[in-house]
């Protein structure tokens, strides 16, 4: 197949939302309809029966929560998906806004029952940063839920983009009948939870059809004739355009659980989303049909299976034709290597491939020459941005419970920073290491990886830390003398970077107003 061929039938999109709106759920039945699995994980009462197939981690397992981003491909109507499921739980925002890097659109669930929540606000807001296009998904029609209406306004309110519905729900809880696709003129019958995929399919082109009538009821249909003749005439026809461009959101309703409505979701956005963009670096603008292999590492996971400790690299091919036992330009390091294992992965199961093109994830074994944010091309020097470490919220230093296990803590702190799981804080002083994070959940989830995968036991004790500032000055000796004076406050990141440690926001205050020479910044990429 051609090049150019190649790159149109690529979708690669990340699936976002809060904790428990149904986002692995979803995953699952898109894979379900793509042919990739044959039976769904459940996940009740976060006790799982069976483990949802995109949570693999012994810790997602006990929790059943999503706390690393699963990559999944699978092909459906001859078009080839790049699927990333993100963690919902705010503690581990940080891989999500790194994985929106690696997206060209997104789908973003929202429970029908509880409406737009905290995460999915601060998702949405990375998306808006990136003019990111957004399919939204309301999920759970199965429960009684808010009005979908309020859902639509709300939507728009909290998350600044206007909507236009591209299917309608008949009723919702127990009297919940079906959805009307305004994009396809079909009724999808809801038949409980026995709905197999395709069943229930009217094709309805007239929403005065008097068959309408006899599926649903005479209410019912009267109903849907009134609301699809608002909808009409409320919101604006909709403009593929405008979506790409992330300035409206196409609207589905459904529930996941039930298999119901995401066929509807999935065929429209085959038809909608974008192929692979063009991406920038600090040369140039990438386009994705150049005939030279460009990409970027935007995840690093270590010990992905427990038998084997491997360490796979996560990269998003930008450009050009990947091909395996080709040598690579590793940008950074200035350095030819050679990939002889490329994988391609279906969440934990991953096989062999000998090429990948624009928008495939791709997984490259690396014994720890990579990091998050390492640009490989053909041979052009070039670093693609936009894959910035955020200050954390939260400081604990890291205290040794076994010093003959020494050298295992300092190489599995080493690799799980370097996955980013977190960031490490050396401190000039004293030679305090500090872990900072988003949320808490992250230190249960580093202590316990410490001392499953590498045989070694710490405990994080609390400090009372207030931001994390990375330091750049255009007057070195300026920046030299701010060092020297704030000695005590000052450590260097995982890459060497210096960071001034603020204990409060009104001292970092005072320091800021004290040194107009120096520059402060709250991410770790930055131009002076």
């Amino acid at each position: 197949m051609a090049f150019d061929q190649e790159i149109s039938k690529r979708r690669t999109f990340g699936i976002i939302s809060h904790p428990d709106a149904g986002k692995t759920t979803l995953t699952e039945k898109l894979l379900l309809f793509g042919g990739a699995i044959q039976t769904a994980g459940a996940v009740k009462s976060n006790k799982i029966k069976m483990h949802a197939r995109s949570d693999w981690m012994e810790i997602e397992k006990q929790r059943g929560i999503s706390v690393a981003t699963s990559v999944m491909g699978f092909n459906y109507r001859d078009v080839k998906i790049n699927l990333l499921d993100t963690p919902g739980h705010k503690d581990f925002a940080e891989d999500t806004y790194r994985t929106l890097t690696a997206v060209d659109s997104v789908v973003m669930v929202i429970d029908c029952v509880k409406g737009v929540e905290e995460q999915t606000e601060r998702l949405m807001e990375v998306c808006r940063m990136r003019n990111t296009p957004v399919i939204c998904f309301i999920n759970k029609l199965d429960r009684e839920g808010q009005d979908p209406y309020d859902l639509l306004d709300e939507v728009e309110e909290k998350l600044n983009i206007k909507v236009r519905p591209l299917s309608w729900p008949i009723n919702m809880g127990k009297t919940f009948k079906g959805v009307y696709s305004l994009y396809e003129k079909n009724l999808h019958l809801f038949q409980g939870s026995k709905q197999t995929l395709g069943d229930g399919v009217q094709k309805i082109e007239d929403i005065q059809d008097s068959r309408l009538n006899e599926l649903i009821g005479e209410d019912d249909a009267e109903q849907l004739r009134e609301d699809v003749d608002l909808i009409e005439s409320v919101y604006p026809d909709f403009d593929v355009n405008e979506y790409l461009a992330g300035n409206i959101a196409p609207v589905f309703f459904g529930s996941a659980v039930n298999n119901f409505g995401v066929k509807e979701l999935l065929d429209c956005f085959i038809d909608i989303a974008p192929n692979p963009k063009d991406r920038e670096t600090d040369v140039r603008e990438v386009a994705p049909d150049e005939s030279k292999f460009s990409g970027f590492i935007f995840k690093i996971h270590a010990n992905m299976d427990p038998k084997h400790r491997n360490r796979i690299a996560f990269l998003r091919v930008c450009s050009g034709k990947f091909e395996r036992g080709k040598n690579y330009l590793h940008v950074r390091n200035d350095k030819n290597f050679r990939f002889s294992n490329a994988t391609a992965f279906m969440a934990q199961e991953k096989e062999t491939i000998d090429e990948a093109y624009p928008g495939d994830i791709i997984g490259l074994y690396d014994t720890g020459n990579l990091k998050i944010g390492d640009t490989l091309t053909s041979g052009e020097k070039m670093m693609y941005k936009g894959i910035p470490a955020f200050s954390p919220e939260m400081f604990k230093e890291v205290v040794n419970k076994d010093a003959m296990k020494t050298k295992q803590l300092e190489k599995g702190l080493k690799q799980l920073m370097e996955e980013g799981v977190a960031q490490l804080f050396s401190f000039e002083l004293g030679s305090r290491k500090v872990v900072g994070t988003v949320g808490a959940l992250q230190f249960e989830v580093i202590q316990h990886r410490l001392k499953h995968e590498y045989g070694a036991s710490a405990d994080f004790v609390p400090m009372s830390l207030f931001k994390a500032c990375w330091i750049s000055s255009k007057d070195q000796k300026k920046l030299d003398e701010f060092v020297k004076s704030k000695y005590r406050h000052i450590a260097r990141d995982k890459d060497g970077k210096l960071v001034f440690m603020a204990e409060t926001r009104s001292w970092l205050q005072m320091v800021q107003d004290n040194f107009p020479d120096i520059n402060f910044h709250f991410t770790s990429e930055f131009e002076d």
